[in-house]
């Protein structure tokens, strides 16, 4: 089971969340789990984990972002990469759903655009015993550092964007476990 948490308090995001049991350790969240938050982000270099974002020297900052964090026991990396990309096409669903607005984004590998403007940063990393994933999505386009798009373009509410990326991340990971469950060993 994937145990998903929203958590109302306002929360900076700063790259040095993403450890291990950050879940448990903060939130009381035991477990393979997802964990939401409201917050601006300024990840400095000493807690940036993409490569290619370190050696371009590359800024992460916004003013507002919605955050998840998922850890998952016992996986390899590539599986944590696997969900991260499943998770951004939940993010564009969810997005289309509740939005009234017609709009084209588009996913690219673990990032969602509206035309050439970024909704979204993410990254996978292992940590010695979890994978963790840290995904967010631009509420404003306040301090970012190239340009983006947000949810007040959109016109969609960040707490119930955050439900409703929650309870639909928590549906597909029972679906994925339960496909695994049911299937009878290959001979």
């Amino acid at each position: 089971m994937l145990k998903t948490k929203w958590i109302s308090k306002k929360t900076a995001y700063t790259g040095a969340e993403l450890h291990s049991l950050f879940a448990y350790l903060e939130h009381g969240v035991l477990g393979d789990s997802v964990v939401a938050f409201r917050g601006p982000c300024d990840v400095n270099f000493e807690h940036m984990v993409d490569g290619e974002d370190l050696l371009e020297q590359a800024k992460i900052a916004g003013s507002d972002m919605v955050h998840f964090i998922f850890e998952l026991f016992d996986r390899p990396l590539f599986a944590g990469v696997l969900l991260q990309r499943l998770f951004a096409g939940i993010v564009l669903d969810t997005i289309h759903s509740l939005s009234e607005k017609e709009l084209a984004l588009r996913r690219s590998g673990d990032d969602i655009y509206w035309g050439k403007k970024k909704l979204s940063i993410s990254i996978a990393a292992r940590s010695p015993n979890s994978v963790m994933i840290h995904f967010a999505v631009n509420v404003s386009n306040q301090g970012t550092p190239v340009p983006t798009c947000a949810l007040e373009d959109f016109g969609i509410r960040p707490k119930p964007f955050a439900e409703a990326c929650l309870r639909a991340a928590q549906s597909e990971y029972e679906s994925i476990i339960e496909a695994t469950q049911k299937v009878k060993a290959v001979l």
